[in-house]
């Protein structure tokens, strides 16, 4: 463990972005293992490619992402009091969460070629953003009060495994507007 350790320290970004972007295709994988949610109309099984697909957003753009934002919001407001923890989470729910969200949505519909690649987005951002101030306030709280700032992206990996399984489905579900 003490090795594994080692390595992650010395080369944080690869470590990060990889274990992040694992953890987000993983959350796919549970999703249409469990909840049965495939893309595929044609497919019982996997839908590999979206699985790819996921995983493309969660490399390309969140994992990157969160790894600079991360680091930026802990030089904006550095430590682990109560003061920085709540000002990092305030200011993660007014700007990192919209944006990942509608990175989410949007990316995969670009991916998918949808002629509307707003159209996801459109009908599923509000009931994802309510759920996720819930859920995310409380786990960046944890995430920048007790995790070091070398290993917080992969942190926020493990914890983002379970809001992207509800994203992924959330996806899935039939086309009308939630709320």
């Amino acid at each position: 463990m003490q090795r594994a350790w080692a390595v992650f320290k010395a080369h944080p970004y690869i470590s990060n972005v990889l274990g992040y972007t694992a953890l987000f295709a993983s959350a796919d994988l549970i999703q249409q293992s469990v909840l049965g949610g495939s893309s595929s109309e044609e497919s019982a099984g996997i839908d590999w490619r979206q699985t790819a697909r996921v995983a493309t957003v969660g490399f390309c753009f969140h994992a990157n992402f969160n790894y600079h934002w991360l680091r930026g919001l802990e030089r904006l407001l550095p430590g682990g009091g109560l003061r920085a923890v709540t000002g990092k989470v305030v200011v993660d729910q007014l700007v990192a969460a919209p944006l990942t969200i509608s990175a989410f949505y949007i990316g995969l519909s670009l991916l998918e070629r949808k002629d509307d690649p707003l159209e996801d987005w459109r009908q599923k951002f509000l009931t994802s953003y309510k759920a996720g101030v819930v859920y995310w306030s409380t786990m960046q709280a944890v995430n920048f009060a007790l995790v070091p700032p070398v290993a917080r992206t992969v942190f926020l990996g493990g914890i983002a495994l379970t809001f992207t399984i509800f994203l992924c489905h959330l996806r899935q579900q039939s086309g009308h507007k939630l709320q």
